[in-house]
């Protein structure tokens, strides 16, 4: 008896546990042994020369991947178990931090220049708006309006094979910018015309330069 259309397309998936072990087989031991629930000295050190964080959120609204960034540093470890993020001003969109009212769970990704390895961290958050803290985070004489305190649950390495695969810090992989479209012109297709790409683009130089804090 021929296998149905149907039958073949579910062959194609992977749509148990089961089938998924069999598929990958087990985890190496260094796999398992590098994920602990605290922040090790040499965690830390990783955290704090990283300069771009990549914070993973879910909430009723979907889920929600957004980057963080600043002089290396900008992620302070309190304790082994606790570090603070400043939420700078961005798109104002405020989607992560919805998130996290909603649901607390929280994922990060660490990215070092040059470095291959990135630091995984799986915990819970919440939002302080705390003045005093706030204030330990001011750059160019502003305070971030709130920092995002996350409790670790896990952290680990991940290896290095994406980024060597990527070539993400190769200088030779960059790409021009006008090789890609302009915001304002993405904006501009988007809206139909109703927003001026070329006006819009024209003054972004200047509008991120007022309100990069």
């Amino acid at each position: 008896m021929t296998p149905s259309t149907s039958q073949k397309m579910n062959s194609n998936y992977i749509t148990s546990l089961e089938e998924l072990n069999e598929l990958y087989g087990e985890s190496p031991e260094g796999a398992i042994k590098k994920e602990i629930g605290y922040i090790s000295d040499q965690y830390k050190k990783f955290i704090e020369s990283s300069p771009f964080v990549i914070i993973a959120t879910s909430g009723s609204g979907g889920l929600d991947c957004s980057p963080r960034g600043d002089p290396p540093g900008f992620v302070k470890v309190v304790n082994k178990k606790t570090l603070l993020i400043p939420d700078r001003r961005g798109n104002n969109r405020v989607d992560s931090l919805s998130n996290i009212i909603e649901d607390p769970r929280i994922s990060l990704l660490f990215l070092i220049p040059g470095i291959g390895e990135t630091i995984r961290i799986n915990g819970s958050a919440k939002i302080c708006v705390d003045p005093d803290l706030c204030n330990t985070f001011s750059m160019n004489g502003k305070n971030p309006k709130s920092i995002i305190e996350v409790v670790v649950g896990t952290i680990y390495y991940q290896c290095p094979k994406a980024l060597v695969r990527s070539k993400l810090w190769d200088a030779d992989s960059q790409i021009e910018r006008k090789k890609l479209p302009t915001t304002g012109s993405i904006l501009e297709a988007i809206t139909e015309g109703k927003i001026d790409g070329n006006e819009y683009d024209k003054a972004y130089p200047n509008r991120l330069k007022e309100t990069i804090y």
